[in-house]
């Protein structure tokens, strides 16, 4: 036991996922991919489909490090709304010189 940790009144509970070993894969049906290059990074916009619902899957490669995250398609116009604004707050604010 690390010296922080206190014996829990109720007893040891399992960790989910954790010792069940690894999740079957779940069928993903790509719908659309789109790659765009800017600067030294690569993002992967693709469209995927699988049995839970549609979302868009938007990968970085950096360097060979990917990150990723996934917008359910539910929040696709919420996640729209919010970028239009971004790039327009952008254009409306002049850069800092460096």
């Amino acid at each position: 036991m690390i010296s922080n940790e206190r014996p829990s009144p109720f007893g040891r509970r399992p960790q989910s996922g954790y010792g069940q070993g690894p999740r079957p894969p779940i069928q993903e049906d790509t719908l659309k991919s789109e790659k765009i290059q800017i600067e030294r990074k690569t993002f992967v916009f693709t469209l995927k489909e699988n049995p839970r619902g549609r979302f868009l899957r938007i990968t970085e490669d950096v360097g060979g490090r990917r990150d990723t995250i996934i917008v359910p398609s539910t929040g696709l116009e919420d996640f729209k709304k919010l970028l239009d604004e971004m790039v327009k707050a952008s254009g409306e604010t002049p850069e800092k010189p460096a």
